[in-house]
């Protein structure tokens, strides 16, 4: 598992290229790549943002059929006061469309977040080759 730091602009760009090149190492189609892509994107914007900056890591994953790409993000921000709403379409604490976390949610096969008031919150995803 590698850990890459999210604290800028740059940095966002860093783990969407990771994730990218992962993703062409393990030979997913186009189309899953751009999914791929696109919900690090959006986590590791989120992360920034709302979490004050934080960590993706990022690892091959597999089970007993499969094979695929899971990236974990983690900050320490002041936490999400509440996942469901956040989870909906269009929620935004920050002046956006809020598309964030529902848009990576749709573009991944597993999603899972935990958040706890002041401490933080972690979000995983997975996206499995077809």
């Amino acid at each position: 598992m590698a850990e890459m730091v999210i604290r800028n602009e740059d940095d966002i760009v860093a783990v969407r290229t990771a994730a990218r090149n992962l993703a062409s190492l393990l030979e997913f189609s186009i189309v899953d790549k751009t999914r791929i892509a696109t919900a690090v994107s959006e986590l590791a914007r989120n992360t920034l943002v709302h979490g004050g900056g934080g960590a993706m890591h990022i690892e091959r994953a597999s089970d007993s059929i499969r094979e695929g790409i899971r990236c974990i993000f983690i900050d320490k921000g002041p936490g999400i006061p509440d996942i469901d709403r956040a989870m909906g379409s269009g929620y935004s604490t920050a002046n956006s469309l809020g598309q964030g976390l529902p848009g990576a949610r749709r573009l991944t096969d597993d999603f899972r977040i935990e958040s706890t008031l002041d401490e933080g919150t972690k979000v995983e995803i997975t996206k499995w080759k077809q």
